[in-house]
């Protein structure tokens, strides 16, 4: 029996691979920019290629949605737990001073 081989398709469109192609280039230029207005250069290879793709997604190519982190889910849970414990010792605090008065 011959193996059969799954038909792939392409992760990344020709137009987002020519929006990173663009993006390392002038990052050895040393023309890339992180942002808008005096934002320094970029220097690192992994963000240039991360500004590519996302002016890629901007402008509508076929590129796959960005990967979501455990990490940065765990952080926001904890912010919104934090940020409650606050607004509650808040509450607290201000009918303590309203007594003293």
């Amino acid at each position: 029996m011959a193996a059969r081989r799954k038909s792939s398709t392409r992760k990344y469109g020709k137009a987002a691979g020519k929006s990173v192609k663009r993006a390392m280039h002038k990052r050895k230029a040393g023309t890339l920019k992180s942002g808008k207005g005096r934002h320094p250069k970029v220097k690192s290879r992994e963000q240039a290629i991360a500004i590519g793709l996302s002016e890629a997604r901007e402008s509508g190519a076929k590129v796959p949605r960005k990967r979501s982190s455990k990490k940065s889910s765990s952080r926001k849970s904890s912010s919104k737990r934090s940020s409650s414990t606050r607004s509650s010792s808040r509450k607290s605090s201000s009918k303590k001073s309203s007594r003293r008065k």
